[in-house]
């Protein structure tokens, strides 16, 4: 039986069918078919395509005239919001015209990168929904894409701080690659390949880098024909690297990443199967589960692990097919792990488990829909014979299950579970169901375990949907939700928020399912009913029941929160926000219940809820809230009925408490009043046409009411005006049934018990639309017409000064007016006015684009926002000006302003509120199976508001006008005004006006650096103080102080700057204080580096030409002129003159600012670190900033001399001459043929790279004649097809230049640094101290030093040579710093310098280094270390062989004593280590030198010396197509480690006693000498299994079992190897275990009970437990399978289980590990033992001393 045909409901088609290409003339792509349904739809179609025509035409225009900003950015935005609005509406030919023409803006070299990066992200959105486009329509070039990749991630020049990229920069690229991915042409692969091949040096950070590269640039979905063209090319390659990779280098988690994407594409091509077991082991081991005690994680593994999703999206694509056998391992995983999700387990690996269970369920549902449901499209299919069978899916779901329900009450909480249930429901109900609902009925009735209770709840809410649908697979499903929601009822709890919160949710969520109908009646009607209907139909009598006893729950509720007396007393207008929660719970549920009842059941409800709410009388902060929202939601679910009930009833109560005139004016008005209006102004939030039968009354009660003098009391009354006005003017749908129509049929008709769990049919929606009628209209025009016009007239006598008006009634009229305001938002057209002109130049048109929101605008009446508009204004500077302290009222003004600016109907954090929402409520009921939107109707219904809204509510790009400008500045006045509040709020409106009006900052900018100038005598501190926090901006909007252009920067930064002598400024003032160090913060955080060139390449312009040409839909413009185009070409180029001049000038002013008489030091900083911001590496910095920032290298204060050294560093690699390159061919130097196929390693054509003491470049000649090779990876897996080295002596820039020589720019610096004094004093400063004990090697100060001798040669060496000489000697920590850093630089900047030069310079270095190494300490061995590490990066080791013999003279000479040895190891070993495989002579000579040394006396050498083993053989790999490496080997040296250990393999001697003469002297033994070789190797092993690459060499193993003589690193180490997987099981190494566990034990003699001895214990027993140690480690290496020499191994283990401890612990431990592991699959692994053996083992397993 097929699973189709469980789910598969004929598919509808589109509305109206395809449309066919008629009279718009083209096919759109995919639009968003909400917009089909909106009131207004049919005139969606011209609105768009006059958009998209004027979309086309202008930014192909703006292209062609060489316009980038603003021009063609404004046009790029214009299209994102298009595609917000319609989709992809547009046709074929348009959407990839779209796509090139910004594939080739973004690949622009020269583009300033937040134009990338918005060019970047159109580009992903337009190529998103891959289907749309196949191979045959879109093709990409991928080089350009890896040209920015490889200038912005991995940029050289971004450390310098010549770049600074926006930290986004890196997804955005990424994803930009993964959209381009699938159209990358075919031979797109073999190139990739031939790029990146030569960088994969696995001792090398390139290797990282070729394998992100492979990761992100691969394609994988070509189709089958071309896989050969493919991932053939490289998978074998790839994941034979994979597979024989040990350790978790940080790549191997990126080729799983890749690895799972190839799967994904192509299941059924490749065959997994070999790789399957180790594929789940590894995932197995990234899980870092602890296993029994051993902790044995390195730190490292936690931060390389695989990431879940890839490993999650991996298995689903490699399961089903022929051979099941990874169905097999899943079930295998999931058994040994079930035991972790046990609710008492816990640790930092359980969100990985929890992680995994939830992505896993996902993405095999989303690979069943790809398979079964989703509309084919060009990319492969997956082929019949792979796809997932049912009974694939069967197995899946069952092992999954146990440990998700296990989950269910973990200490994370239920989410993931859930989410995990929700889709395993939706494949197999039957199997995840019924063991839900049995948890679930018990949590129901326990009182005393709440936790139980939600996690439950929320997970049946998870398989709601699959529960209430039943369907033919679980059809008694729907039986279960009346006892569950009877049951769910005591839920509503006053004293449990969170279970009352699950409760609301969980209520809500089945009766948006469900029909609340009484279907009981049918029985006798009609007898063609299941068995299930039947009993469905009796028990559906119980929902009055049902509805009503919530009712009761929902007062008891609202009663409790009354009694809070307390309330009355404090004036607390806001509910706590737990209350507020509860409100809303309350209010949506009710609200859903009442929806979804009967005409019977509603009328019963709505006489309850009427009665109570007329019957108690209500405090209007909570209770009164809660119930007036019941009564709302009872309203709007039957207006007719319920208005005639409850609007007589408010309107008699309150006109009759209205009767005397003095209770108009009582500051305290009666409760039963107060809660009346409350009430009366609730109820009317209903659809419109409803109202108007009452509208005689409620006008009435509005003129007794709007002017009562309490406050509370108008408040109420405003609010009744407000929502009368929205419900006659806005468009909204009118109910949100689950069934269109409602259920009010006869049952005859209808049968409402099919409607269970059915999804809305979005073709056909039936939405019941409120649009605004003429008769409403002009009703809202006379509401406003009577109470809006009085007040305006009021406030504006007010303001002209004509009439007093108390604060009070100020506050009173405001009120009134911003009701009205916000209540007719839609139908008061938006601000006319005259446009500020000339604030950007542009030869494209940039208007606004107009959207129709449902009405026509009534122009014949007065705009009542304009009006309200000068009012305000004039009002607003009355108050100012005459009783700035009347906040109330400014507080009103400024919302009222900022609603006049932008308030069309909604706001725009409501509207996000409810999207996110929504999205919420759409994740926890969707059916991710079927996909094709199949939503319950009311979220359908939703999504189409929510379309509609966002209509309302896109206002980008506006004109800006007068009117909008005189609002603006009105709104930086109270921004800048006396009170904090006041600013704060005004604030937070003029950011939000800033983003909507085109180009508006520019206007503003200058005022808001008015208040900053320094000769203003008339600014007061909170002006200044307001001004900057305009200029700082809020974290969402835009920030003045940093707009990227040139134009905004060129007036902020230096204003910023001088406003230290501001006499408003106060450094005392500690707010004041902080703004500026933010202001200087954000800018750093936010300054990306602008660009200066604009130049559209020709590439682009053609393209701009075919777009502006296309047709269908276009506007009739006449194309461009020559002459247009050549004023574009001249406006651009000066454009860049432009930008050149401001950057130039910018640098100007901030120097002129920084170097003002008496400007205080914090403002100094901030222009130099605004200053070191304009470094660039397009353009030179202007010669005075260089003198500046040199002289500054000597500046009093440290910040400053630290920005000056990292800039003068910047500087000099400006200046750095370029060095000429060529080709050459290796293969001609080498003498042999290039490899035919791929060879890693020491190969014959490689090897003139390696060092070699007999070729030496020693005379001028030897090294002019040298090939130098520079970087280490290269030659090492393959040669790059272009091989590029640095060209001779005599084609270089000229060495040894005189002063007249050089640019003005190198004088500044060459001129400072011959200066004696000058060096004397920056040498005196840097070999301060800064953080005693904190300070490191300073790369900054190293680049600082190789820039100089880079750009300088030895000019400077005769006035440094002293310096050095004086500082080697001082053993001061922070001298011997700064001279590791000078020589750093110095060996690293000599790259090029002449044989003479460099040969004078090791004469000056070597004695230098001689002496430091001979005065390391403690503090400075680490930065010696990491100087020399830092000389030899990256250079031919040919090159420094000077300094290598150095090192390799006699590392341990024993003269300074044992630490001195260690720290010059660590120095060779920093050195050889970043030389790699070009060494291996030097190793060899190393470890000859070495090895007699193991047994070195002192503890700390003999470490060193097992780390620096680890760098010798480091080298000594196996990995795939890999030459045996000419480096040393681990087998030859472990064989003749043997033989020295020969004498601790025959004495039985105790070792222990050797542990005290640990730095005894005199001569030793052969015996402890092998224990000191011993604890030497163990180190080695140790440090090795941390750090090499590949699986340990069987001689390693040897030495295995002499460790367990040392038992501290005993069995650490061991668990350690096993947990790395470092062991293989093989006989001898078992054998030799077995051997060792039968060492016979001594009989126990009795001792004195206070010997001492009873602590060491007896060498055989420690012989004879190392051995049970090692068995068991083998027996827990395999934790799944049953290996073949397993049972034996398990039966000689039980043989000690009778042993003295510790071994008898050892051995149960192994056992009950066995059986945890194996417990599940026992079936199976049954097969594996012989009768005999499976009878000691049930017996061993189960026997009393298992449980000891």
């Amino acid at each position: 039986m097929e699973l189709a045909e469980r789910a598969r409901v004929g598919e509808p088609p589109e509305p109206g069918g395809r449309p066919e290409p008629g009279p718009r003339g083209f096919v759109p792509q995919k639009e968003i078919v909400y917009n089909k349904l909106l009131p207004y739809a049919e005139r969606l179609d011209a609105e768009s395509d006059l958009q998209l025509a004027q979309i086309k035409c202008n930014l192909g225009r703006a292209v062609q005239l060489q316009e980038l900003w603003p021009g063609g950015l404004f046009w790029t935005r214009k299209l994102s919001t298009y595609i917000r609005l319609y989709g992809r509406k547009f046709s074929k030919e348009d959407h990839v015209l779209f796509i090139k023409l910004l594939y080739e803006l973004v690949s622009i070299p020269k583009l300033e990168i937040s134009m990338m990066q918005g060019f970047a992200r159109l580009l992903i959105n337009l190529l998103k929904k891959k289907e749309l486009l196949s191979r045959d329509d879109l093709e990409l070039p991928w080089r350009p894409l890896y040209d920015m990749v490889e200038r912005i991630l991995y940029s050289k020049t971004e450390h310098l701080g010549l770049n600074w990229f926006p930290n986004s920069v890196e997804n955005i690229l990424k994803t930009l690659v993964k959209s381009c991915r699938p159209y990358f042409p075919a031979d797109a692969t073999a190139e990739m390949l031939e790029e990146w091949r030569p960088l994969m040096c696995p001792f090398d950070v390139t290797m990282q880098k070729a394998i992100t590269y492979f990761e992100i640039f691969l394609p994988t979905s070509l189709p089958p024909e071309l896989h050969h063209k493919g991932f053939k090319l490289w998978f074998d390659e790839l994941i034979g690297l994979w597979v024989s990779v040990q350790n978790l280098p940080q790549w191997e988690g990126q080729l799983v990443n890749l690895f799972a994407r190839l799967a994904t594409d192509n299941i059924g091509y490749i065959d997994w199967d070999p790789y399957v077991p180790k594929i789940f082991t590894r995932i197995l081991r990234s899980l870092n589960l602890p296993v029994g005690s051993s902790q044995v994680l390195v730190p490292r593994f936690l931060t390389n692990a695989y990431d879940i999703g890839h490993a999650v999206i991996w298995i689903t694509a490699m399961m089903g097919g022929p051979s099941k056998l990874v169905q097999k391992h899943l079930a295998g995983l999931f058994n040994s792990i079930t035991s972790f999700y046990h609710p008492s387990n816990n640790g930092r690996w359980l969100n990985k488990l929890m992680k995994l269970l939830q992505r896993l369920p996902n993405s095999v549902v989303r690979r069943l829909h790809r398979e079964r449901y989703k509309k084919p499209s060009w990319l492969t299919p997956v082929p019949d014979s792979h796809k997932l069978t049912d009974q694939d899916v069967t197995d899946f779901v069952q092992c999954i299950i146990q440990p998700v329900l296990l989950a269910m009450f973990s200490k994370t909480g239920s989410l993931e579970a859930a989410q995990a249930l929700q889709n395993l429901a939706l494949m197999r109900p039957e199997l995840v169901i019924p063991p839900v609902l049995e948890r679930t009925y018990p949590a129901l009735e326990t009182l005393t375990e709440p936790h139980q209770l939600t996690a439950t709840l929320s997970c049946v809410i998870g398989v709601a949907r699959s529960l209430v649908s039943g369907g033919r697979w679980f059809p008694e499903g729907p039986t279960h939700m009346l006892p569950l929601l009877m049951r769910a009822l005591p839920g509503v709890d006053p004293n449990d928020f969170s279970k009352c919160m699950i409760t609301f949710q969980f209520i809500a969520t089945f009766s948006t399912l469900v029909p609340l109908v009484d279907c009981s009646s049918v029985l006798q009607e009609r007898n063609d009913l299941t068995e299930v209907e039947r009993e469905l139909c009796s028990a559906t009598a119980e929902f009055e029941d049902f509805v009503l006893q919530f009712m009761d729950r929902c007062f008891g509720l609202i009663e409790s929160s009354t009694l809070e007396q307390t309330r009355e007393e404090t004036e607390t207008e806001k509910m706590t926000h737990l209350e507020s929660l509860v409100e809303l719970g309350l209010s949506s549920t009710f609200s859903t219940i009442l929806t979804q009842c009967s005409k019977e059941i509603f009328m019963v409800a709505l006489q309850k809820v009427f009665n109570f709410s007329t019957s108690h009388i209500f405090e209007t902060r909570v209770a009164g809230r809660m119930v007036a929202d019941m009564c709302r939601a009872a309203v709007k679910c039957c207006p007719e009925e319920s208005l005639k009930l409850f609007v007589p009833h408010c309107c008699s109560v309150i006109t009759q408490l209205t009767m005397n005139d003095d209770v108009l004016n009582d500051e305290e008005l009666d409760k039963e009043l107060l809660w009346n209006l409350q009430l009366l102004s609730e109820i009317t939030r209903v659809d419109g046409r409803k109202l108007l039968l009452y509208r005689e009354q409620l006008v009435k009660i509005l003129q007794r009411t709007l002017h009562l003098t309490c406050k509370q009391g108008y408040t109420l009354s405003c609010n009744l005006l407000h929502h009368l006005l929205r419900s006659t003017t806005l468009i909204y749908p009118t109910e949100y049934c689950s069934v269109p129509g409602g259920f009010d049929k006869p049952p005859s008709e209808y049968f409402p018990i099919k409607d269970w769990g059915k999804p809305g049919d979005l073709w056909n929606l039936g939405i019941q639309w409120h649009v605004p009628s003429l008769e409403e209209v002009s009703f809202a025009f006379y509401l406003l017409d009577s109470f809006l016009q009085p007040e305006l007239i009021k406030l504006q006598h007010c303001g002209d000064g004509k009439l007093e008006m108390s604060r009070d009634d100020i506050l009173q009229s405001l009120t009134i007016v911003h009701n009205c305001l916000i209540g007719s938002g839609n139908l008061l057209p938006p601000l006319k006015g005259e446009p500020v002109t000339n604030l950007v130049p542009s030869m494209v048109s940039l208007e606004e684009t107009k959207l129709y929101t449902g009405l026509e605008y009534d122009l014949s009446r007065e705009n009542h926002r304009e009006a309200i508009a000068a009012v305000i204004r004039k009002l607003l500077n009355h108050i100012l000006d005459n009783s700035e302290d009347d906040t109330k009222s400014l507080f009103l003004i400024i919302k009222i302003i900022g609603d006049l600016l932008q308030f069309q109907g909604s706001h725009k954090h409501e509207f996000d509120s409810r999207w996110k929402s929504f999205n919420l409520v759409k994740k926890s009921m969707e059916n991710r199976l079927h996909g094709k939107k199949q939503h319950i109707r009311a979220l359908l219904i939703d999504r189409v508001m929510l379309q509609h809204e966002l209509r309302t509510l896109t206002v980008e790009g506006c004109e800006y006008k007068k009117i909008h400008q005189d609002m603006i500045r009105d709104l930086l006045r109270l921004s800048t005004s006396s009170y904090s509040q006041v600013r704060n709020k005004a604030q937070q409106t003029f950011f939000a006006a800033l983003g909507a009006y085109n180009f508006c900052c520019r206007d503003i900018i200058p005022l808001v650096l008015e208040f900053l100038r320094p000769d203003r005598q008339d600014v007061t501190q909170q002006q200044f103080k307001g001004a900057l926090y305009c200029l700082l901006g809020n974290h969402s909007g835009v920030c003045l102080a940093n707009l990227h252009d040139w134009d905004c920067i060129v007036q902020t930064w230096p204003a910023i700057v001088s406003s230290g002598l501001s006499q408003a400024m106060s450094l005392e003032k500690p707010s004041i204080v902080r703004l500026f160090d933010d202001l200087a913060e954000k800018i750093h955080r936010q300054y990306e580096t602008i660009g200066l060139d604009f130049t559209i390449p020709k590439s682009c312009v053609e393209i701009a030409e075919l777009l502006q040409q296309s047709k269908n839909p276009s506007i009739n413009q006449i194309l461009l002129s020559p002459e247009k185009i050549k004023e574009g070409i001249k406006r651009q180029q000066e454009k860049n003159a432009d930008a050149l001049r401001n950057y130039e000038n910018l640098v100007d002013t901030l120097l002129d600012g920084v170097e003002q008489r008496n400007l205080p030091w914090k403002f100094e900083h901030i222009g130099i670190g605004l200053l070191s911001l304009l470094l660039r590496d397009d353009r030179v910095l202007p010669l005075r900033a260089i003198r500046f920032f040199v002289e500054n290298l000597n500046h009093d204060a440290i910040v400053v001399r630290k920005m000056a050294i990292s800039a003068v560093a910047g500087i000099l690699k400006q200046l750095k001459r370029t060095h000429k390159k060529l080709t050459i061919n290796p293969c001609e130097i080498s003498g042999y043929p290039k490899p035919t196929q791929i060879i890693a390693g020491d190969r014959p054509d490689n090897h003139w790279l390696h060092y070699d003491s007999k070729t030496l470049p020693r005379t001028k000649k030897e090294w002019e004649s040298s090939c130098f090779v520079e970087k280490t990876h290269w030659g090492y897996y393959t040669w790059p097809k272009n091989m590029v080295v640095y060209a001779g002596v005599e084609e270089q820039p000229k060495l040894g230049r005189s002063r007249e020589d050089m640019t003005e720019a190198e004088q500044i610096v060459f001129d400072h640094f011959s200066d004696p004094k000058f060096v004397e004093q920056l040498i005196t400063f840097l070999s301060l101290e800064d953080r005693k004990g904190k300070d490191k090697f300073n790369p900054r100060r190293f680049c600082l030093f190789k820039g100089v001798f880079r750009n300088f040669d030895d000019a400077f060496l005769p006035v440094l040579k002293p310096h050095l000489e004086r500082l080697v000697a001082d053993s001061h920590e922070s001298t011997q710093r700064c001279v590791a850093e000078i020589i750093a630089g110095l060996i690293r900047g000599s790259k090029h310098w002449t044989f003479e030069k460099v040969e004078k310079l090791w004469e000056l270095l070597c004695p230098l280094l001689r002496t430091a190494l001979s005065n390391i300490t403690v503090e400075t061995y680490n930065d010696w270390g990491a100087c020399i590490a830092t000389s030899c990066e990256s250079r031919d080791p040919r090159k420094l062989h000077w300094l290598f013999e150095l090192l390799l003279e006699s590392p341990l000479s024993g003269e300074g004593g044992s630490f001195v040895d260690a720290c010059r190891l660590y120095v060779l070993q920093g050195g050889l280590a970043q030389q790699e495989w070009r060494v291996p002579e030097l190793l060899h000579r190393l470890l000859k030198y070495l090895e007699p040394k193991l047994t070195q006396v002192y503890k700390n050498v003999r470490e060193r010396i097992g780390s620096v083993l680890t760098y010798i053989f480091m080298i000594d790999v196996s990995l795939p197509n890999t030459a045996p490496t000419t480096s040393p080997h681990v087998p030859e040296f472990t064989a003749r480690i043997l033989e020295k250990l020969k004498p601790l393999m025959d004495v039985d001697e105790e070792i222990q006693n050797h542990v005290m003469e640990e730095n005894g002297i005199g001569e030793e033994d052969e015996r402890t000498q092998g224990i000191k070789l011993l604890k030497t190797i163990l180190k080695w092993l140790m440090a090795s299994a941390g750090r090499s690459f590949s699986t340990a060499v069987t001689e390693q193993l040897q030495l295995l079992p002499l460790f367990f003589k040392v038992r501290e690193m005993a069995a650490t180490t061991l668990s350690g190897l096993l947990q790395c997987n470092f062991l293989t099981m093989d006989s001898p190494m078992q054998i030799h275990f077995e051997q060792l566990c039968k060492t016979k034990l001594p009989k126990k003699r009795k001792r004195d009970p206070g010997s001492v001895g009873d602590t060491i214990p007896s060498a055989e027993l420690v012989k004879r437990h190392a051995g049970v140690l090692g068995l068991g480690a083998c027996v827990l290496s395999s934790p799944y399978d049953v290996p073949t020499w397993m049972p034996q191994l398990l039966m000689n283990l039980s043989a000690h289980l009778n042993d003295p401890q510790p071994i008898e612990m050892t051995v149960k431990k192994t056992l009950s590990n066995f059986r945890r592991t194996h417990h599940d699959n026992w079936q199976e692994h049954k097969q594996q033992f012989t009768d005999d053996q499976l009878l000691v083992l049930t017996d061993l397993l189960v026997s009393p001393c298992y449980y000891a």
